[in-house]
This record gives C-alpha cells, structure tokens and sequence, in this order.
C-alpha cells in the first residue's frame, strides 16, 4: 500500500488541476442529482418488535387519530372555557389537521386544544410553521396567553444550526494559523474539509435508495466529518512540512507524506468507520441509518484525504510554510518539549499509570447510575414556547399529561374485552385518568387514552408502562384472544431505552472485537491492539460519566444552559460508543505507527516510544483542540439532546489525546517494553503483510529521507 499512496501522492501533487477539477465535478454531480432525484429524510423513531411499535401498527389500521402525530395548543385567562371556541376552530382549519379535541382545567383558568395531524410520513415541515403562525395571530389578535407544543414540534422542530459549525471552523482556523504559521497551510485542512462536507452532506439523500437514513443524521454526520477531515490533514500536512524542511522536493514529499501518514489516515477511518458500522448489530432501524450516515461521511473525508489534499498541496508548493520558511532550519521537526515530556513520563511510568488510571476511572464511576430515557418539553429553556405549553398542561391536567400512553387492542378475537380493560387500567396506581374508549370494530382494533400520574421522563412513568403490560393486560386478556400494546411517544422511547440496554453488550463486543482485529493486522501485535481497545474504553466509560454528572446530577449543568435534570437519551451511548471508539483509535493509530516506525528503525522501545511522543505530541493536541471545538458547538444548541453529544464528544476526544494517549498510552508501553510487539508465529503467518510505516530503504527505488537524509 506504501507504494500505491506513495504513486498517488506524486501523480497529485505533479497535476493538481486534475484532482481538483474531479473532486469539483464530483460536487456538482452529487449537488444535481441529489436535487433531482434526492429522497426526503426519516423523521421516524420506530423499532420494529417493540411493543410500542405493534402498537403502532394496530392504530394505522384503524381509523383512530391517535395513530398520528399531535400537537396541543394552551392558553390561560380567567375563563378559558369562554375563549377555547375561536381557537378551536382556528386550528381545525389548518392544512392536514385531522380533527381537534378540548379540555378545560378543573379550576377554569386553562384550556387544552389537542391538534390531531395524520402519520408524520404525510406531513412537511410547513405544517409546523402554519401552527407556529396560527398561534402567533391568536396571541395577536385576543391578547391571551397561548403556548403550543408536542409531537409535531418534535418531529420537525430544528435546533438552531450553523453557530456551532462556524464557532467550530473558527476556532480550528486559529489553531492551525497558531501550529503551521502560515496562512496557506492553513487553508489547506480547511478548503479540504469544506469541500468534503460538501459532497458528503449533499450525497445523504441519495444514500436513502440503499437504506432510510434519519433527519437528525446529517447534522451529526457534518459535525463528525468536519472533524476527522481537518485531522486527517492536519497530520498529512505535518508530515509534508518535516520532509520539505528537510530539503525534499514537493512532489517526493507529498509522495512520502501519503505513503507514510496517508497510511495512517486510512486505518484510522477505517477504524472509525468499522467502529460506526457496529451500530447494525443494535437492531434499532434509525441508529443504523444514522451510523450509516457518518460512516458514509466519515469515507468521504478519507478519500479527500488522500486525493483532494494531495493536489493541494502541490499547488501550495513552497508556500505552504508562509513566512516561517527558512533555509537555516526545519520548521516542523520533532518537538524538543514533547521529547522531554514523553522521556519524563517514561521516566515515571508507574506512577503516571497509576494516577492516570485513577482519574479515568473515577470520571468513568458515576455510568453505574446512568438511567436512559428521553428529556421531555419540560428540560427545554424557558424562552421556549414547548417548554411553557408544558408547564400550563402540567398545573392544570397534571404532569402526565404531556406524556398520555395510547393502548391499542387488538380485539378481533373477543370485542367484549374493552370494558373491563378500560377499569382495569384506569384502576392502576400510575394513571390518573382516561378517555372513553374507541372502537372500530371493522379493523378490530380499539383505542384507550390514559394520563399516568408522573412526567414522561420519570422512571415512575417507565415502571407504569412495564406494569400495565405484564400485569393489567393479562390479567384482563388471557385466554379471550385478545391483546393489548402501550403505545405513543412516551412509552416509545421507554421501549428503546429497554432495546438500547438489551442490545448494547453485543453492540461493544462486535466493536471492540472488530477494532482489536484490524489493529491486530494493522500493528502485528497482540498486546499493542488489547492495550488500546481496553485505554480507550476507559477513554468512553469516562465520557460516559461526565454526561451523568452534568445532565442527571445537575453538575455545572446551569453553565451550558441546561436548567433542569434530565435522562440520558436512549440512543446516545450507541453513537457516542461507535463515534468515540472510532475517533480514539485515530490518535492511537497515528502514534503508534509513529512509534512502530521509529523502533523498526532501531529497535529500542523506550527511544520509540519517546520519539512517537516528539514526533506527534504537538499535532495530536492541535487535532485533539480543532476537534474539541468542532464538537462544543452542539452546547450551543437550545435542545438538551444536542448538547447532551457536544458534551460526550467533547470530553471524551479531550480525555483521550491528554490523558490516556499523552500519559497512560505512553507509561504502558514502557512498562511493557519489546513485548508490545510480539506476535505469535502462527498468527504471524496468517496474517497479510500491511505495513503502515515508510521503510527506511526505499519505495520502488527511491532513498529515503524521513529520517533526516535529503531527498
């Protein structure tokens, strides 16, 4: 592979209008066809085999508005009954509004206007804004107090976006000015990163043809790939900068670049993506869409890579090193204060494992209490119209109801079983109230509509919907034929909350199994690959952590705009695990190949060690620092969702390129000396060469000077 990077890199960099004028077209080409033929994205969350999603099914055969999505719209005044007319009948005429119901609170000051739309597969985003303008005109015209909130929100509200990707841009703009010095070095990562976003974003539409990617996807596609496509350059134009300090021309440095880092940069996203594409053993249809999503994203990047930034760095040519450019010196040589740091932690190997580890796995602790479900209305900021709608149903039909769970029942077999059903339910400690029973005894399907007494958020709700179906239905339903499935996007989300918790241990083992295979063959180690999988699990199990701290514990909360408690998002660890694994293994892989590279040199595993340290200590923080700053921008987001992943990603990438690839990564290697490369000799057989290092003799002829020889 040393050979074919090293070929690709010349034949780029000799004729860059080539590459560029490809990769340009490529742009136009995915722009037209995804305008021409693009298919809309999911904006679903169903699992099929979930009771909730039987129940789901049985509502879509009937007639039952409850099948669809809803929206409620409150208003406050002293009589509310008197002005709930108007109102009514204003959002019954609004496009696709199937029929509307109403309500009045015991103490008359606040009424409920329940807005039913039809499946959201037959609605558009525009149905949102026509409710938005409706209640801003009754605000208008009556002077009330009218909130409005629910499903309808929440499938087709958008956070605010852009702020966050900019913030991110900007701050990886000033430091790669700061590592590089010269503006041209870095416009480079970013032109490159830019124009990859560009056709991997635009391409999300025509990936649905292969299989249903979500709505949410390619906003954290984007934030994923901005990141990985900027250190993927980074580290490319480093290597590229040590061989023109050293007196190479450009084309024999971009060839030895890509065949050395570029090597790199494609295990690494290989590796990231192999972690993503875990997702499929999830069984959870919108997860393995979104992994989909990024890894497709992910790819991009790699390609762009190894042949966009090639191009552009021969046309760079020289300039590349701006003002710094000096015949005197290299520019990009290894760091004397990272080799100092990393003889010092070599130095005190035991000590800084023993206290790195520590740390890791006191953050790593609180994941003990981590309870998944899904924040509600009531965790958003209070300059949200969901977030008041929420606490005006709250105060004045309880808090349950904003999350009522919709039983569906099957009665084809025995019609008689509603009744009793209906007592029994409304019977149960956990529900407050319920609505008369619907029948449609053409499609044998029946419908109840009950208030629990808790929020949709509190694991009380989750324990009512367990008892409901393994004590009320069968109760009531055995031996009559007849079932019974909660639904509605409460019980939804408990139910993939319980799938994510089922599926998680074969999801981590799939993903840490694949990872130690492809670092096995990467590295041709046993131990190397074991101790990596294991540093970075620590590296996830810490970021797990500091999301229950922060979200469930409420620590610092109030600083990132968060104002209440909330549940850890049922799918969120799935992503977070596959995106962290993935994007760990790209600091592990470009140090340690560096290191491999160094102690085939020579042979002494301490001064490899020491010198994989010099040699990428300082890019491998810039990269850590742009992703970091890619990944806050989601706290900027209003949604507590985006800002639960803009935490873990953040703290988890910054974890992992300070504590455990600076301190812990390079104390185990000490302590474990020659036998991080060993390799038994039956494996060592089996396995295809792959070397991801420059061989000091040549490529296909050419003498080598990556170690200090000019070229």
């Amino acid at each position: 592979m040393s050979n074919l990077l090293y070929r690709l890199g010349r034949s780029a960099a000799a004729r860059p209008w080539t590459a560029i004028g490809a990769w340009v077209l490529l742009a136009v080409v995915v722009i037209a066809f995804s305008a021409a033929f693009g298919r809309e994205l999911e904006e679903s969350f169903e699992a099929p085999g979930l009771d909730s999603y039987r129940a789901a099914e049985l509502l879509a055969e009937t007639n039952a508005d409850e099948g669809g999505v809803t929206a409620h719209v409150v208003l406050e005044a002293p009589d509310a009954a008197a002005q709930l007319a108007p109102v009514e009948s204003a959002l019954a005429d609004l496009p696709h509004v199937v029929g509307t119901t109403s309500s009045v609170s015991p103490e008359g000051d606040i009424a409920l206007v329940r807005v039913q739309y039809p499946a959201v597969e037959e609605l558009e985003k525009s149905d949102l804004v026509n409710l938005k303008d409706a209640v801003a005109d009754l605000r208008d015209e009556s002077s009330l107090t009218v909130e409005a909130g629910g499903d309808l929100f929440f499938a087709f509200e958008e956070a605010p976006t852009g702020l966050g990707e900019v913030a991110g841009i900007v701050v990886a703009m000033v430091i790669l000015l700061i590592a590089f010095g010269s503006f041209v070095a870095m416009g480079l990562p970013i032109g490159m990163a830019l124009l990859g976003l560009v056709v991997g974003a635009t391409s999300m539409s025509l990936v649905t043809y292969l299989i249903d990617i979500p709505a949410w996807a390619p906003q954290l596609a984007a934030m994923v790939g901005l990141g990985v496509g900027i250190d993927y350059a980074l580290f490319l134009v480093t290597r590229h900068r040590e061989h023109l300090a050293l007196g190479m021309a450009v084309e024999e440095s971009v060839g030895r670049a890509l065949a050395t880092a570029g090597q790199a940069v494609i295990f690494a996203g290989g590796t990231v993506v192999v972690a993503i594409l875990g997702l499929l053993v999830a069984g959870i249809p919108f997860v393995t869409g979104g992994g989909v999503a990024i890894s497709a994203m992910v790819l991009v990047m790699v390609l762009a890579s190894v042949t966009l930034l090639p191009a552009l760095l021969g046309l760079a040519g020289q300039r590349i090193n701006g003002r710094r450019r000096s015949p005197h010196g290299p520019v990009d040589l290894p760091s004397t204060g990272w080799h100092r740091w990393g003889a010092h932690v070599t130095r005190h190997a035991t000590s800084y494992l023993v206290g790195g580890g520590v740390l890791m796995l006191a953050l790593a602790a609180p994941v003990l209490a981590l309870n998944l479900g899904f924040p509600d209305d009531g965790t958003k900021p209070e300059s949200r119209t969901e977030r008041r709608a929420y606490d005006l149903v709250a105060e004045g039909f309880g808090p349950g109801a904003n999350g009522p769970l919709v039983i569906a029942v099957d009665i084809s077999q025995e019609p008689s079983v509603v009744a009793p059903l209906a007592e029994a339910v409304a019977a149960d400690p956990g529900i407050a109230s319920g609505d008369e029973p619907t029948v449609d005894l053409r499609a044998g399907v029946a419908t109840l509509v009950a208030l629990p007494t808790t929020s949709p958020q509190d694991e009380s709700t989750q324990e009512t919907v367990a008892r409901l179906r393994e004590e009320v239905f069968p109760t009531v339903l055995d031996g009559t034929g007849a079932t019974a499935h909660v639904g509605g996007q409460t019980a939804t989300f408990a139910d993939l909350g319980d799938r994510v918790q089922e599926r998680m241990p074969r999801f981590v083992a799939a993903v840490l199994l694949l990872s130690f295979l492809l670092l096995t063959l990467l590295f041709r180690s046993v131990l190397v690959p074991l101790k990596a999988v294991l540093l970075n699990l620590l590296s996830v199990g810490a970021a797990y952590g500091v999301l229950v701290m922060v979200f469930q514990w409420g620590w610092a909360a109030g600083l990132i705009g968060v104002e209440s408690t909330v549940p850890i998002v049922s799918f969120i660890p799935l992503f977070m695990f596959a995106i962290l694994f993935g994007l760990s293994m790209d600091y592990e892989v470009f140090l340690l190949s560096r290191v491999r590279e160094e102690y085939r040199r020579h042979g002494d595993n301490g001064r490899a060690v020491i010198e994989g340290i010099a040699g990428t200590g300082r890019t491998i923080t810039a990269a850590a620092l742009i992703m970091v700053a890619v990944f806050s921008g989601f706290v900027l987001g209003s949604d507590p969702v985006v800002k639960m992943m803009g935490v873990g990603l953040a703290t988890a990438i910054f974890l992992d390129a300070t504590v455990v690839r600076l301190i812990l990564v390079p104390a185990t290697m000490k302590l474990l000396g020659d036998a991080n490369w060993w390799l038994p000799g039956w494996l060592d057989r089996l396995l295809p060469e792959l070397d991801p290092t420059l061989q000091e003799a040549t490529i296909e002829g050419q003498p080598s000077a990556a170690h200090g020889t000019a070229g």
